[in-house]
C-alpha cells in the first residue's frame, strides 16, 4: 500500500514550538515513522519553506520520504497567503508521482489547507481521501479574545468544503466528533474516533539527575513545564498569573520552583509570536514573578524528553486544544500534567490520578492544583506511575494498526 500524506503548511520535521509546528507535526512525522515499521510505504509532501533543505529526505526510516515541494515563495508565509499556492503544489506533487513513477492508494491529509490540496489529487488519481482537521475555526472562534485571533470566512468555508467531499474523517476524541456535526454539520457515519498515539521508543522517564545534567540545569532547582506554541489560546498568562498567586501566598518560598516556557521565539525582533512573548514578559513584571519565568524558545525535538523528565510537572492551560499531544508525551516520560477541562485534555487527563484538570481562563483553580502537586512528593509519585501505565496502552504500536485498518476499510468503499 502507497499512502500519500499532505501537511502543505507545515514540515513534520520543523522545529517545535514556532508558530505553525506542534502536536500536528508530531502526529505526522510519528504515524508516518510507525507505518514505515509496520510495512506501508508512505510520502509526506509538504511545501518548501527552506531553498537550503533539500526537497527529499529520508529521515523517517523504512523508505518513507518527506517531500518538500516548491510553491510559492521557499520561506515561511502566512496562512491566509497559502491559498494561492496550492495549484502549483498541486502540480508538484503530481509531477513527483510521476517522475518518481509512484502511485498511490489512498491520500491522508492534515489540516483544512491539506485537505483542499487533497481534493485535488482526488479528482486526479480517483483515489479516497481521509482528513484530519487537528484544529477547527468555528471552535477556535468561541474562545477567542480579540478580532485578531478570528479566523476568516475563507477557512471556515474551506473546512466545510473538505468535510462533504472526502471519504472519512479521523477524529481524536468524542469531543471533536461531536464538534464536527453540531458546528460543521458533518455526517456522523464518515466520522472514525481514533486519539494520536506516542512514540514510547523516544519519550520515556530519563532520571531526573541525569535530565538535568543533559540540560546543563542545577539538580536542586524545581521545574515547571510548559511547551507549546507562544499564543493567546494556549493560555499562558492564566498559568503566569497562577505562580504569581503561588508566590504570594508563599508556597514558593518552602517549594520553590521556576517555569520553563518552550516555544516561540523570545529574541526574534519581528512577527506575531514575538509579541505575544512581549506581552507575557510585561505581564511577568507587572505581577513580580518576572525572575522565576524562563523563555526558552523553539527546541529540537529530540531535547524534549530531557526537559519532560527534568520537570516536576507539565502545565496546559490551553483555552482550546483539540487533544494535547505534549499531556501524552509528557506521562510517557512519567511527568503529571496540570490541564484544562478543553477539547482532547479533558479526556486525556484524569483528573487525581495522572494529574489534574481545572476550568480554563481560572489561575486560582490552576495554583490550588499545582499547589497540591509540587508540594506533596507522594501524590506526584503515584500520579507519575498513572502516567506512564495510562501512556502505554496509547503508544503507536497500539494505535498505527488501527490507522492502517481504517486505510483498508476506506480503499475498499
Amino acid at each position: 500500500m502507497n499512502v500519500a500524506i499532505i501537511s502543505y503548511h507545515t514540515c513534520p520535521l520543523a522545529t517545535l514550538g514556532g508558530k505553525d509546528t506542534g502536536g500536528m507535526n508530531v502526529y505526522v512525522r510519528d504515524l508516518t515513522k510507525y507505518l514505515g515499521i509496520m510495512g506501508i510505504h508512505a510520502d509526506v509532501f509538504t511545501r518548501s519553506q527552506d531553498e537550503h533543505v533539500p526537497h527529499v529526505l529520508h529521515e523517517l526510516g523504512c523508505g518513507n520520504r518527506v517531500v518538500h515541494i516548491p510553491a510559492g515563495p521557499e520561506n515561511p508565509r502566512p496562512k491566509e497567503e497559502l491559498l494561492n499556492y496550492l495549484p502549483e503544489f498541486v502540480n508538484g506533487i503530481i509531477n513527483f508521482s510521476e517522475t518518481k513513477r509512484i502511485t498511490y492508494d489512498l491520500i491522508h491529509s492534515h489540516y483544512w489547507l491539506s485537505g483542499l490540496a487533497a481534493l485535488q489529487l482526488k479528482e486526479k488519481w480517483n483515489i479516497p481521501v481521509i482528513q484530519m482537521f487537528h484544529t477547527l475555526a468555528l471552535l477556535k472562534n468561541r474562545i477567542a479574545k480579540s478580532t485578531e485571533e478570528i479566523e476568516g470566512d475563507y477557512r471556515i468555508n474551506g473546512e466545510r468544503e473538505v468535510i462533504n467531499q472526502v471519504d472519512r474523517i479521523v477524529a481524536s476524541t468524542i469531543d471533536e466528533k461531536e464538534n464536527l456535526i453540531e458546528l460543521y454539520s458533518a455526517p456522523k457515519e464518515k466520522i472514525s474516533i481514533i486519539p494520536p498515539g506516542v512514540d514510547i521508543t523516544r519519550f520515556y522517564p530519563i532520571s531526573n539527575d541525569e535530565a538535568k545534567e543533559y540540560l546543563n540545569i542545577p539538580t536542586d532547582e524545581k521545574m515547571i513545564l510548559f511547551v507549546g506554541r507562544i499564543e493567546p489560546l494556549k493560555g499562558i498568562d492564566t498559568l503566569i498569573r497562577a505562580i504569581a498567586q503561588m508566590r504570594k501566598s508563599d508556597v514558593l518560598s518552602t517549594c520553590p520552583h521556576y517555569l520553563y516556557i518552550i516555544g516561540g521565539e523570545p529574541n526574534s525582533e519581528n512577527g506575531n509570536g514575538n509579541q505575544e512573548i512581549e506581552r507575557l514578559k510585561a505581564l511577568c513584571v507587572e505581577l513580580g514573578v518576572g525572575d522565576m519565568i524562563l523563555f526558552m524558545g523553539k527546541k529540537n525535538q529530540n531535547t524534549l524528553q530531557y526537559y519532560y523528565s527534568a520537570a516536576e510537572t507539565v502545565v496546559m492551560p490551553s483555552n482550546y486544544e483539540s487533544f494535547g499531544m505534549v499531556a501524552l508525551e509528557a506521562m510517557a516520560c512519567g511527568t503529571p500534567v496540570v490541564a484544562t477541562q478543553v477539547g482532547g485534555l479533558q479526556y486525556l487527563v484524569q483528573n487525581g490520578i495522572t494529574g489534574f484538570t481545572v476550568p480554563h481562563n481560572d489561575p486560582v483553580a490552576l495554583e490550588e492544583s499545582l499547589t497540591q502537586l509540587i508540594c506533596k512528593p507522594e501524590l506526584r509519585f503515584q500520579m507519575s506511575r498513572n502516567s506512564l501505565e495510562y501512556a502505554s496502552t496509547n503508544s503507536w504500536e497500539t494505535i498505527t494498526p488501527r490507522i492502517i485498518d481504517l486505510y483498508k476499510k476506506t480503499i475498499n468503499l
